[in-house]
């Protein structure tokens, strides 16, 4: 009996094993499709003040032809923007590698040799070529060199022009703001059909302004068509090289001086009161391509001027208004300085140097800025604010605060009287440092479009069977396991009973 025992429970184990297998054999199998991992792009944005490097992913089986994109990490670059180091090539080079071997560590190693990596540099390098365009190649060429040095992808080194680096501003307010695609409640991306929004965009030594427009652009330099998503958008464009924050600075003041040349002592009415500066003619005014036409004749590069606040939001905005030109339009319309500009349309996203100052305002005043009179009582609030008053309220440097009023005046007369914001559409510009979770500039905007020469990688097909087979199999395992148990039982109990008889 015990030999019969033996002999059975192989048998059993035996049947239901080659019973599941062949039912897992017969039975249909269905093709699962598993998403692919991440893939990584890096982008330096290369300004005139300092380098920044933001590290973006998406899926790599891309929505319509273009890759849903988000921040995946960012690194400031310490010192300088690249163009600050003219007469030391390899220091721009070097300064990149902190962030680099960031990006080493945050990107899977695997994926590294997929990355595309690329440089954008902006206006700062754009005055750079103009003044010294030598000087400018050999910066590039050394920054060139190390990234080619990591074992990322390298795309490309370049200085971006004015047109693009607005563009891809745009792109980048509209993507974050989901504006091109969204994720719907159905868990799948679709396009919202929404109206895009305009980009304004205020850096160190630029200024863009970028919208969609259906009418006829009088200036072909100003118009760019992008496909995006499966969908092609049509654009205004234009970038005011000189007029960014820090060379508008400049070019205020080398006015300021050019009037006052050669008193070693010039008022300064957009300087708040109580503070002053001393500033050398050559280094901090006149050593740019944006302040030759203030640059008086027989100049001593070399002396010192004593620059003394009067806190005069008259005088001030009278002065600032003397750095645009509003005359001399050949187009049926114009922003300033000759430069075609069709009718604004929809809303606006303001960013960078804008943010800081719309927030710097209503730090220090407290006050509503939804129209052009309620700006100029906020200004002019700001411009009779002392410098003691400015730092005490912000806990800001007295660096930061001494142009807050410049500034302030600046955007005012852009805004209003340079791109002909007003009443109605005033209140619908919004000012912001990030959105989506994402810094808001051109870097993203750029990004996006690489991504469409990034080949999609196919998701992972795997069998898999489908829920309802596999219930049933699992089902009919578990009762042949009970029948095996119990015909086991039976032959136990029914030796036992044998053995008894005997």
């Amino acid at each position: 009996m015990g030999l019969r025992c033996s002999q059975t429970v192989p048998t059993v184990v035996l049947i239901v094993v080659a019973v599941v297998g062949i039912l897992l054999l017969v039975l249909p199998a269905k093709e699962m499709a598993l998403p692919p991992e991440n893939m990584y792009g890096i982008v330096l944005d290369a300004g005139s003040s300092h380098t920044s490097m933001y590290i973006y992913k998406w899926p790599a089986d891309k929505q319509n032809n273009t890759g849903i994109v988000t921040q995946h990490d960012e690194c400031n670059v310490k010192g300088g923007g690249i163009s600050s180091y003219a007469d030391n090539p390899s220091g721009a080079a070097k300064s990149l590698e902190k962030c680099l071997e960031q990006a080493l560590t945050h990107i899977p190693k695997f994926r590294h040799h997929q990355t595309p990596l690329c440089l954008g540099a902006t206006a700062g390098m754009r005055l750079l070529s103009i003044t010294n365009a030598s000087k400018s190649q050999r910066v590039m060429k050394e920054v060139e060199n190390k990234l080619q040095s990591y074992p990322f992808k390298f795309k490309e080194s370049i200085i971006l022009s004015g047109q693009a680096e607005g563009v891809f501003g745009w792109v980048t307010v509209n993507y974050l703001l989901e504006n091109f695609v969204k994720y719907g409640f159905v868990g799948h991306w679709m396009n919202p059909g929404r109206d895009t929004i305009g980009a304004l965009d205020l850096g160190g030594a630029s200024t863009q302004i970028t919208f969609e427009t259906s009418e006829k652009v009088e200036n072909k330099s100003n118009t760019m068509e992008l496909k995006l998503f499966g969908k092609t958008y049509r654009l205004y464009t234009q970038s005011f090289l000189c007029y960014g924050q820090d060379q508008y600075l400049r070019k205020l003041l080398a006015h300021l001086i050019k009037d006052n040349y050669p008193n070693s002592t010039v008022f300064h009415p957009c300087y708040p009161k109580q503070f002053n500066e001393y500033v050398i003619l050559g280094k901090d005014v006149f050593d740019s391509p944006c302040t030759v036409d203030s640059k008086p004749d027989k100049i001593d590069l070399e002396m010192n001027v004593n620059v003394v606040g009067t806190g005069d939001y008259q005088n001030c905005l009278k002065n600032v208004k003397k750095i645009f030109s509003f005359e001399n339009c050949k187009y049926s319309k114009c922003s300033f300085n000759g430069v075609f500009q069709p009718s604004l349309r929809g809303r606006f996203m303001a960013f960078s140097a804008f943010y800081f100052t719309h927030k710097y305002i209503s730090t220090l005043t407290n006050m509503d800025m939804t129209s052009p009179n309620q700006t100029a009582k906020a200004v002019r609030h700001v411009c009779n604010m002392s410098i003691s008053e400015m730092t005490t309220k912000t806990k800001q440097d007295e660096k930061y605060m001494k142009n807050v009023c410049a500034v302030s005046n600046f955007v005012q007369v852009l805004l209003t009287q340079g791109y002909h914001f007003n009443e109605v559409s005033l209140p619908s510009i919004s000012f912001e440092k990030k959105a989506g979770g994402a810094s808001v500039g051109w870097a993203l905007g750029y990004m996006l479009n690489l991504t469409n020469l990034v080949p999609a990688e196919n998701p992972v097909v795997m069998k898999a069977l489908p829920i309802g087979p596999w219930k049933g199999i699992l089902f009919l395992s578990i009762i042949l396991i009970f029948f095996a148990l119990g015909y086991l039982l039976f032959v136990y109990r029914k030796a036992k009973a044998n053995e008894g008889m005997v």
